[in-house]
């Protein structure tokens, strides 16, 4: 199931796929009531990515903050391997998280170099990242958020 492609960017099924599993997972929440789908996609002060999981996995979200930081919009973005979030010297620390990720869940606190469309690099740091985990246990691809950010 790809969420998120084609215009369907704020379906209830996604939002709730990943407000509910970042919930169920880590156990906060990612949105404070009153906010919804729409708030997280175009105000949301802090940047939310999801891929699918495909063996080279393909971005199905990114909302504005997401878009104008990595600098690629909307239909750029859900064509955009996410492999190519990261230079090619940080691809292999990028996958031993995301193999952490598959095996407990969820990680907090992360720490990771990241590069924008144009190559400039920069830290994404206090990040979560999580497993896109439905209620009866399918997996649908990742997710990461994080609020901070600092260009080397």
């Amino acid at each position: 199931m790809v969420y998120g492609v084609g215009g369907n960017l704020n379906t209830p099924a996604f939002f709730n796929l990943l407000v509910g599993s970042y919930h169920r997972l880590i156990g906060k929440r990612l949105i404070d009531d009153g906010q919804g789908a729409e708030w997280l996609y175009g105000e949301a002060p802090f940047v939310v990515l999801a891929h699918n999981t495909e063996p080279d996995p393909t971005f199905v979200y990114a909302n504005m903050t997401a878009q104008r930081l990595f600098g690629y919009n909307w239909s750029e973005f859900i064509t955009l391997p996410s492999r190519l979030s990261a230079e090619m010297a940080e691809r292999a620390e990028r996958q031993h998280l995301l193999d952490a990720v598959s095996q407990r869940g969820f990680i907090t606190n992360y720490r990771g170099l990241r590069v924008t469309k144009t190559g400039q690099r920069f830290w994404m740091e206090d990040g979560a990242v999580w497993q896109l985990q439905d209620e009866s246990g399918q997996i649908h691809g990742q997710a990461a958020a994080f609020s901070r950010w600092t260009f080397v």
